[in-house]
């Protein structure tokens, strides 16, 4: 006589869904897409882009859902609500994926108890992989169990997340600045969002803040940070970043002064 067996049940791995936040990223967006074709979906979260890139998106297999832009925070947290998946994995328009970090990601999420990841990013700026001055490992919190991460703060964002967190080995590519022209706008806009929390903070810019400020992030990003090892690259990246920081508190004086 044969024993009764329990009838066998499927284990249904955890559903992984990419969302990435676009407007007007036309240039990128199908390579993006095609490079995270190891996610179950991929999302498209626009901010009602002016160019092709819904159409592109549309074509390259992607689901397209649309929200006015508020803040970046704000944007997330709508992705966020959007959606329903067991994990969740925020990507730029100028990332892409690799097979090495897909098959990491779907180990963690199976096997793991944290419920926020960090991955490390290779920056390519001008073209080039940059590997010291503070561009890397460049670590960005973008995996989530879904309904575990909620962000806070407008600009420069930060996921707060309901229980552990770990660090993913294999690396996002992020294809950084483009060009000078580039690197100096971001830049002029980091600057003066920088100085206006300096202000908020009550921060007043003092006549050295001019000189060993400049200084001392020059040092940070050159010799602390391995700059240096980037030859004439570094070099250079690290004596922008120096100016930058000058310009910084520039801009921290004349808020005191429209004050």
């Amino acid at each position: 006589m044969n024993t009764p067996q329990p009838p066998a049940t499927s284990h249904q791995p955890p559903e992984l869904t990419a969302v990435i936040l676009t407007r007007n990223e036309a240039q990128h967006i199908q390579a993006c897409i095609e490079s995270l074709h190891w996610a179950d979906r991929v999302v498209v979260f626009d901010q009602f882009s002016q160019d092709e890139t819904v159409a592109l998106a549309q074509a390259a297999g992607a689901e397209i859902l649309q929200s006015k832009f508020e803040n970046f925070a704000q944007q997330r947290n709508a992705a966020l609500d959007a959606i329903q998946t067991d994990w969740v994995f925020f990507v730029d328009a100028d990332e892409r994926g690799t097979e090495e970090l897909g098959q990491e990601i779907r180990r963690v999420m199976a096997e793991r108890p944290e419920m926020g990841w960090y991955v490390p990013r290779h920056n390519y700026i001008f073209g080039k992989l940059t590997l010291g001055a503070g561009w890397y490992p460049d670590y960005q919190l973008r995996l989530f169990k879904h309904g575990k991460v909620r962000y806070e703060r407008p600009v420069h964002e930060i996921a707060v997340v309901d229980g552990e967190i770990g660090y993913l080995e294999n690396v996002l590519i992020h294809h950084n600045y483009r060009d000078v022209a580039h690197f100096q706008y971001k830049q002029r806009a980091y600057s003066t969002y920088d100085a206006k929390i300096l202000k908020e903070q009550g921060v007043h810019p003092r006549p050295h803040n001019f000189i060993l400020q400049p200084l001392r992030q020059f040092y940070w990003r050159y010799v602390t940070l391995d700059g240096y090892k980037d030859g004439l690259h570094g070099l250079r990246l690290s004596l922008y970043m120096m100016y930058y920081e000058w310009v910084k508190y520039r801009k921290l004086a004349w808020f005191w002064r429209k004050r």
